[in-house]
């Protein structure tokens, strides 16, 4: 395939879309390099393997996995034309996002009342990679908010349809590589150490 050919607006399409995944893969890799501190740490002798994960923790999975459904029918109903459809399903995976990331902070005032700390005399190492890697996430999902903000306000200018909608299907890529994301990690916390 020849990337010098075609127009002007398939060179910019592709251009973003290459963009978005160089970006996904560098994130990608700063998960992997925090998640591999956090095996190599599993070996100190101040390890604690008993903790577990807030129940928050868990809820907010479901929330996260339900807002890339509601992701995936805004983009079905923007493929078939349905405007104020694919407006409300934008709306949805918005409240579920903030939803998501409202449990994520209840999950850390879970850790804080059982008395684990990020950092400080009653914090251990386990809890410190925990909550860095669950608040490195929440930013991440921030990004994905301001990003889903940035769509809806085209879907409400009407610059999307089942002809045109770029916008839209980049920024559900980046909101369901969030999630696999995010099961990744919930998966990881729960299984390793």
């Amino acid at each position: 395939m020849d990337l010098t050919q075609g127009t002007i607006k398939e060179k910019n399409d592709r251009a973003k879309k290459m963009m978005l995944w160089f970006g996904i893969v560098s994130l990608i890799m700063g998960f992997a390099g925090w998640t591999s501190a956090y095996i190599v740490s599993s070996a100190r002798e101040d390890w604690v393997a008993e903790l577990k994960l807030p129940s928050s923790f868990f809820i907010s999975t479901a929330v996260i996995v339900l807002s890339s459904f509601t992701y995936i029918l805004a983009k079905k109903a923007i493929m078939e034309n349905q405007q104020k459809l694919t407006s409300s399903w934008l709306w949805a995976t918005l409240g579920l996002g903030i939803i998501f990331i409202i449990m994520q902070f209840n999950g850390f005032s879970q850790m804080v009342a059982e008395g684990y700390y990020f950092t400080g005399p009653t914090s251990n190492i386990k809890m410190s990679y925990i909550f860095l890697i669950a608040a490195v996430h929440i930013v991440h999902v921030v990004a994905g908010i301001i990003s889903l903000l940035f769509v809806i306000y085209r879907q409400m200018k009407g610059k999307y349809s089942s002809q045109e909608y770029l916008g839209l299907s980049l920024g559900a890529t980046f909101w369901h590589f969030l999630d696999i994301l995010w099961l990744y990690l919930i998966g990881f916390m729960y299984y390793v150490g």
